[in-house]
């Protein structure tokens, strides 16, 4: 299992966790890639917090969304509803992030269904997350792909993290990552 660590800085309000102390759980965990995600703040407030994360994490650091703060980290990931508002049309909004990321920066998209994958084969992307696996409490999941996900993995062309309440114990035939947020802080 590879792991991709996913902080959602909500996650550590609501647990009383501080971000050094998440960071200090996913390295123990072995966590090769880190995403930082924060849906309410100030691009200030992110940057601030990317700073602080390179400072003491030397894995890959993904952005989620706010891509204008690449050069603070090594990729951004966005997700279908936000590639939406940057152009009604996904190809052209992947392709415009890719043109102000450049192609040394990672680049992902969450991908729900076979659809949205075959969709993502033709983007250039370095990875996909899919899912969600299972319900989580950290986000809203419209449909719970359970085990089709294995499955629904082997049609991307891409690198693939298993997201949506996904745990270290998971097994996938299919899946490069295991994506996990809060799954790390179970005890």
């Amino acid at each position: 299992m590879r792991l991709y660590s996913l902080c959602d800085q909500e996650l550590l309000v609501s647990r009383a966790i501080s971000l050094e102390e998440f960071i200090e759980i996913a390295k123990n965990n072995l966590a090769e890639i880190f995403q930082y995600r924060n849906i309410t703040a100030d691009t200030l407030f992110i940057k601030n917090q990317l700073i602080k994360i390179r400072k003491i994490y030397d894995g890959f650091l993904v952005v989620n969304d706010s891509y204008e703060l690449i050069e603070f980290c090594d990729g951004v990931h966005v997700g279908q509803e936000d590639l939406a508002k940057i152009d009604s049309d996904i190809f052209t909004a992947v392709k415009i992030i890719r043109q102000v990321i450049g192609k040394d920066k990672i680049l992902g998209i969450s991908t729900h269904n076979e659809e949205e994958i075959l969709q993502a084969n033709e983007m250039d992307l370095n990875y996909i997350g899919l899912g969600a696996y299972r319900d989580t409490s950290t986000k809203n999941v419209g449909v719970v792909l359970g085990n089709s996900l294995d499955k629904i993995a082997s049609k991307s062309k891409h690198f693939v993290g298993a997201i949506g309440g996904v745990k270290k114990n998971d097994e996938f035939q299919n899946v490069t990552y295991h994506v996990i947020g809060s799954g790390l802080l179970d005890k």
